[in-house]
């Protein structure tokens, strides 16, 4: 074999997914609202890192010193995005007030960034923000952007349900640009919405209905993220389970099929569920949240063997 040819072989190598990171938090007290990690080799049984303790603190990154439901993205330019909310549960449901944006090119070291509505937005509707629920981020080819997406409630009576809004990143993820739009009004209350695009380039926008009397994980399917009108909501809802559910996270195995999980928050455990298609779900395994794995909303990356060699490093488990 020439040297080249060595080479791109190596490089392949290192770009071959064997792992996976599951970023999350732990609970509702101000201890547990801090990011944790745990790895897998299948997708279904984790193992925390650090001994189970938190790999960033809430206490210095976050205006109310917690960090809840952290979504994970591998950019499209070498960087890894983490948005997460910035809340203290201890101060109520409708506490919390603005996100917080992170970045990191080796998973270890983040820089971070908060963005407080009221502040931000006063003014505007916004201002008036007393849930910036669960966001999550998504390339946007198109506009050649990271998008960002979240649930808001106000207590001024222009947005009085949950509903979902997003706003590009800048450059630097730092920041938001210009004032959040509409992605789309269920006419109900919306939260946890997750989107990921298959490979006919189909994006599907899983999101939790709270209003109904059978609240569940729902979908729609879209062409064009902003074209709602154009959007088809599929029937029903797509947990494997008669249990109550929140925190949904969608992922693509390294096998080539996709995991829908969510927390079965009153049971006890998190519940995986696999498809082919992203349409039809079948539960795989209850994983008990018990001893140094207790994890709620959270969710899931594919990695590298030298992304897990690092974070290991950086986190091992020492007992």
């Amino acid at each position: 074999m020439c040297i080249g040819a060595m080479a791109s072989t190596t490089s392949l190598q290192a770009k071959k997914k064997v792992a996976y990171l599951f970023t999350y938090f732990t609970g509702n007290a101000p201890e547990q609202e801090q990011i944790h990690y745990a790895i897998s080799r299948d997708g279904f049984n984790y193992t925390p890192l650090n001994n189970g303790r938190p790999v960033i603190a809430s206490d210095t990154i976050s205006i109310k010193k917690g960090l809840r439901d952290p979504h994970i993205l591998r950019g499209e330019d070498g960087y890894f995005y983490m948005v997460v909310t910035d809340m203290r549960a201890s101060q109520g449901w409708a506490s919390n007030r603005g996100l917080v944006l992170m970045r990191s090119k080796d998973l270890v070291n983040w820089s971070h960034h908060t963005v407080d509505f009221p502040e931000k937005y006063a003014g505007t509707m916004f201002a008036h923000a007393t849930r910036v629920w669960a966001p999550q981020t998504i390339y946007d080819k198109d506009a050649k952007k990271y998008m960002v997406y979240f649930s808001i409630l106000t207590d001024d009576g222009t947005c009085p349900y949950d509903k979902v809004f997003w706003a590009y990143a800048n450059k630097d993820f730092s920041d938001l640009e210009g004032e959040p739009q509409v992605l789309f009004d269920y006419k109900k209350p919306s939260i946890d919405t997750d989107i990921v695009e298959d490979e006919k380039g189909i994006y599907h926008i899983f999101f939790k209905t709270e209003g109904e009397r059978k609240k569940g994980i729902r979908q729609y399917l879209a062409k064009d993220m902003h074209k709602p009108s154009e959007w088809q909501l599929l029937p029903g809802t797509f947990e494997d389970t008669d249990k109550a559910v929140e925190g949904s996270g969608v992922f693509r195995r390294i096998e080539g099929d996709w995991v829908l999980m969510y927390d079965c928050y009153l049971n006890g455990y998190y519940q995986f569920c696999t498809s082919k298609d992203l349409k039809s779900f079948k539960r795989i395994q209850d994983t008990a949240t018990k001893g140094d794995f207790t994890p709620r909303h959270g969710t899931v990356i594919t990695i590298t063997q030298p992304e897990l060699d690092r974070i290991e490093k950086a986190f091992p488990n020492t007992k």
